[in-house]
């Protein structure tokens, strides 16, 4: 006895060193296909005590209270989100099966048998019926990972778990930046059409006038036909942005998942939206660590590089164990007697010799998913890539584009009230006035779009570099 302690020993310490063995590559990430650095001007950069998107959490970000209760209301009730989070749920569930399996399971087992022996098949020539009853602990079939197929397995699934989470962080970043720029559009829209409607009754009270000087003989009917053309084109516009901000209102609700409250804090407007504008670019190397989705595909990759330790595993034997303990009669009163035990030990080896070609072409298949992942990785990089450097070209330049439509507004205004003089002095016909009052129409209309085009870049850059799945509690302010 004293002989075989150490054998045992020498015998479950060498289990341990093969069951620990894995027949995975190494992972090594691929290098990412961008350039160092982003097609940036230097007028873009910030401050260096600039907080990175990825660690301002999204109430921090966004300094309008009713966007902050809908981007809240929306993490609530989307069912996109939903589905995501359940998805997440489901694959940590699988990964708690998958990882039980390294692990012996262990069952309590009670069997009755009775049959009968025919005379042709009895030692004693005579017909024999008896009972077997049997209670115990047993072992089901455990296979002992020597080569590391379990575990790939386990890891596998585990890559496919983490990956599911950084899918679930990636889809809140995509809804909060979709909720927040559906909601920046209405209210350019209400903004637009509030324009529209103040110029439609610039428009009819010009209309009014002219009739009133077509009647009196002081006009002609040109003009008072021009200046109802102008009055009933305004009217047009005021009825297609009418149409335009129902529509975002329906698509705001639909991407909340419920209808707004009315208890919600007031709209604010585009110019007084206090949004965090100096956000850190860093470098696009930071896009690795900081953008969910591209973390998502890494361990979508990760757990194909785990599946070739799986297939490879598949070319070396199998070996399994069974193991009973407990007692056995042929009397249910004796199953519990002296001497009614019973135990088995059952190895069992399976080596794989002739399968057809399977198990190499598993493998295979195995190398080809890993490529195929490291394309959709390296895509995820260099998609990341072009939203950040998008978004940073669009901040290095909106500044003048707005302040180009500001000097357009303020030069149509004054142009209006010139020639709406001049035409009141009848020095000038009314086309001048009906081309300055289009002319400060659309020149305040694309100013609005300007203002909204600078927010919705802001927002845009904030999701690109990974900002938005970080919380905050509900009353931080920007």
């Amino acid at each position: 006895m004293t002989l075989l302690r150490p054998t045992i020993k020498l015998l479950a310490a060498g289990f341990t060193l093969l069951s620990g063995c894995s027949l995975a590559p190494k992972y090594q990430r691929p290098a990412a296909p961008v350039a160092a650095t982003y097609p940036l001007d230097a007028s873009t950069a910030s401050t260096p005590a600039a907080v990175p998107a990825a660690d301002l959490a999204w109430q921090q970000f966004f300094g309008d209270a009713r966007l902050r209760g809908i981007i809240q209301l929306a993490l609530e009730n989307n069912r996109d989100l939903r589905v995501a989070a359940l998805n997440v749920e489901r694959v940590r569930a699988i990964y708690g099966i998958q990882r039980s399996v390294l692990i012996p399971s262990l069952d309590a087992t009670g069997d009755a048998v009775r049959q009968r022996t025919p005379a042709t098949l009895s030692p004693t020539g005579q017909p024999v019926t008896g009972s077997v009853y049997e209670v115990g602990l047993q072992i089901p079939s455990y296979e002992i990972d020597f080569f590391g197929r379990v575990m790939s397995l386990r890891n596998q699934v585990l890559h496919q778990y983490l990956a599911t989470e950084e899918a679930r962080r990636s889809a809140q970043i995509a809804l909060i930046s979709a909720v927040a720029r559906q909601y920046l559009a209405a209210l350019a829209a209400d903004e637009q059409l509030a324009v529209a409607r103040q110029t439609l009754r610039a428009a009819e009270q010009s209309y009014d006038l002219n009739q009133q000087s077509f009647e009196g003989g002081v006009t002609s009917e040109l003009d008072l036909r021009t200046a109802e053309g102008q009055r009933e084109a305004v009217r047009a516009s005021v009825a297609a942005l009418e149409q335009r901000a129902a529509q975002l209102a329906n698509g705001l609700v639909l991407l909340v998942g419920s209808p707004l409250p009315t208890d919600l804090p007031a709209a604010g407007s585009l110019a007084t939206q206090a949004i965090v504008e100096d956000l850190p670019p860093g470098l696009p190397a930071d896009l690795l660590a900081r953008r969910p989705d591209v973390r998502a595909a890494e361990e979508v990759l990760q757990a194909a590089n785990a599946n070739i330790g799986v297939a490879r595993a598949a070319f070396f034997p199998s070996i399994k164990l069974t193991a009973f303990g407990g007692s056995a009669s042929t009397e249910l009163s004796g199953l519990f007697e002296s001497g009614s035990g019973r135990w088995s030990f059952a190895p069992s080896i399976t080596l794989p010799i002739f399968a057809g070609g399977r198990n190499k072409a598993q493998l295979d298949v195995a190398w080809i998913e890993q490529r195929i992942e490291i394309a959709q990785y390296e895509q995820a990089i260099q998609n990341a890539f072009r939203e950040v450097a998008d978004a940073l070209a669009v901040r290095s330049i909106i500044g003048r584009t707005i302040a180009a439509q500001q000097a357009r507004v303020n030069a149509a205004r004054r142009r209006y009230e010139l020639t709406q003089q001049r035409f009141d002095a009848g020095v000038d016909p009314y086309l001048t006035v009906l081309l300055a009052q289009q002319e400060q129409f659309a020149a305040e209309q694309s100013l609005i779009d300007a203002r909204l085009a600078r927010l919705a870049n802001l927002t845009a850059l904030y999701s690109a570099l990974g900002g938005g799945w970080q919380n905050d509690t509900p009353t931080a302010q920007p």
